[in-house]
């Protein structure tokens, strides 16, 4: 059934399938290009396969999605009747989706707000739910783009990552920071800040990284109404132990979601990733 107002993200908000059907979301995906080909997230490649080709040292890169398939999104959903279009996307500082998307919106046949939440994974999720949880109440564009980027302002994201390397390779983060942390062999912990990636803490142990980990999603939690997600890369079993100390230390936890990060984002951190988001309602 059609809404007033349609929500649009990108493959990186990692939310579960079931969730866009329920609230009506639309996720538009990246691509992986793993070696000569070039294959949408979500759909064409799967985690393990990503994670076997970085364990194989293949060439694996990332890329946007194109202008013209945003455009065919927003038209499709325009003749399904919706008479706007709020799209929300990845942090423009790590990938030009938002940049194809305005391009797009030019030509769309409805009004189409286009946001750079600065956000990423179940950040970026936690913002596509706000929206669409505004949108299904009769809410405006307007209103629908406040709710969101209400609840970005509030949202905290740390990652524990085995290597720099990867982030290095892409460019996501300074090799400057990638060779300190290969020199004195620590495990970085690292944050979401200004919609970039950057390093916040280097731990000696991968143990000590994962329970300062848990200590800071805690802290950020808090005791107000809150939902965590926390994501992982090839690490399911640290993923879901991560999840259960969480949820017996946050009194107000509403929603905890426990999911592996898609390919896109598998491929600029590397097997055994851990990430905590904490977004307050």
């Amino acid at each position: 059934m059609s809404r007033h107002v349609a929500i649009v993200t990108d493959s990186t908000a990692y939310l579960p399938q079931r969730t866009m059907e329920r609230h009506g979301i639309t996720a538009v995906p990246l691509t992986v290009v793993l070696g000569d080909q070039a294959l949408e997230e979500g759909n064409e490649i799967s985690t393990r396969s990503l994670a076997q080709a970085l364990h194989k040292r293949r060439s694996v890169t990332t890329s946007r999605p194109s202008p013209q398939l945003f455009a065919e999104t927003y038209r499709r959903i325009a003749e399904s009747g919706a008479t706007g279009i709020v799209s929300l996307h990845l942090s423009a500082e790590l990938s030009g989706t938002y940049d194809a998307a305005v391009v797009a919106a030019r030509e769309a046949p409805v009004p189409v707000r286009v946001v750079d939440t600065g956000m990423v994974a179940m950040a970026l999720g936690f913002c596509a739910l706000a929206a669409a949880e505004v949108a299904e109440a009769g809410g405006t564009v307007d209103e629908a783009v406040t709710a969101a980027e209400k609840r970005a302002a509030g949202t905290s994201a740390y990652f524990y990552v085995d290597t720099l390397d990867y982030l290095r390779r892409g460019g996501r983060i300074g090799a400057a920071q990638a060779l300190l942390g290969s020199a004195l062999a620590v495990k970085p912990l690292l944050q979401l800040s200004g919609g970039r990636i950057d390093l916040l803490e280097k731990v000696r142990t991968a143990s000590k990284a994962i329970a300062r980990l848990e200590e800071l999603g805690a802290d950020r939690a808090g005791s107000a109404p809150v939902d965590i997600a926390v994501h992982h890369l090839a690490a399911p079993e640290r993923a879901s132990a991560l999840a259960d100390r969480l949820r017996s230390r946050v009194p107000g936890l509403a929603d905890l979601h426990v999911s592996e990060v898609g390919a896109v984002i598998g491929a600029h951190t590397g097997p055994g990733l851990l990430g905590v988001v904490v977004s307050p309602r």
